[in-house]
């Protein structure tokens, strides 16, 4: 099986052209409070979308999962509604899957598990040095489905200058291993089309093998729609660009992960993030 790759819109157009064209789950963003003001000036997606778009969303695909990042766990305030109420909103829309992004807490991962209630998967987003810190104690947390490393707030919260440093370092690696050995599923970061990004797509898809990853998340510069005009193109950016990572997956397959394939490409990840972080 192939990883799960996941998709940020709230256009059901766009949706229904990512899901046609392989993508697995379409992500649905709500989180905004907070974000601008550990991301402010970073050429970072800040997406605010609502409810409303789960619904939307949910009604445009038929195949895809339907995955909704909430806000992390707050209370009400004038300004906005309480997690419970944000939670439940987005049950009664249709999303097949909740993420908690930016907890610190054990504490708040328990309250995120009693909103929901068992009523949809559930899915954890760590991206704080807290949250790792304590990851052997909040994964004993009963209900938890799913797990995603999120790279560059966890990146930033360690004071780091490129967000792959993590996958260099090992942290990554270690995060995994921890996973695995509680038997939850993992992904993590994101992935651009094949032979872009700072550090190129490709060595980061072999990475997710290597580390036995089932998901990650489609980029903004795998199909930014701000800097695509119609929807013919984008269907051409989705069709070969799917295309291209399903056989580099199905190249990834061949070979056992402790294989001369893997250790040459970790070193050469390795190699390319310290050439980052020296420019």
């Amino acid at each position: 099986m192939g990883l799960r790759l996941m998709y940020i819109t709230n256009i059901p157009d766009v949706a229904r052209i990512a899901e046609n064209s392989g993508v697995d789950r379409i992500f649905v963003d709500m989180e905004y409070i907070g974000k601008d003001a550990r991301q402010g000036g970073m050429d970072t997606v800040q997406n605010h979308h609502t409810i409303e778009d789960v619904r939307r969303i949910r009604n445009s695909v038929s195949k895809a999962q339907v995955l909704c990042r909430v806000n992390p766990i707050h209370n009400q305030t004038a300004e906005y509604s309480s997690s419970e109420e944000e939670i439940e909103g987005a049950i009664q829309a249709g999303t097949d899957i909740l993420m908690l992004p930016y907890f610190k807490t054990v504490g708040e991962v328990e309250q995120f598990i009693k909103f929901v209630n068992g009523r949809v998967k559930t899915m954890l987003l760590v991206e704080t040095p807290e949250a790792v810190a304590q990851i052997d104690d909040i994964l004993k947390v009963p209900g938890i489905d799913e797990v995603h490393i999120g790279l560059n707030d966890l990146s930033l919260g360690y004071g780091m200058k490129f967000m792959f440093e993590l996958l260099a370092d090992g942290t990554v690696e270690k995060l995994c291993m921890k996973f695995k050995e509680k038997g939850v599923p993992y992904g993590f970061g994101g992935i651009a089309s094949l032979g872009h990004g700072l550090l190129p797509s490709e060595y980061v898809i072999r990475e997710h093998y290597r580390l036995g990853s089932t998901g990650a998340i489609l980029s903004r510069c795998f199909c930014n729609t701000d800097q695509v005009d119609r929807l013919d193109k984008v269907e051409g950016l989705f069709r070969t660009g799917i295309n291209d990572i399903r056989a580099l997956e199905s190249e990834c397959m061949q070979y056992p992960t402790n294989s001369d394939y893997f250790i040459q490409n970790t070193k050469e990840v390795i190699r390319r993030v310290n050439l980052v972080e020296e420019s």
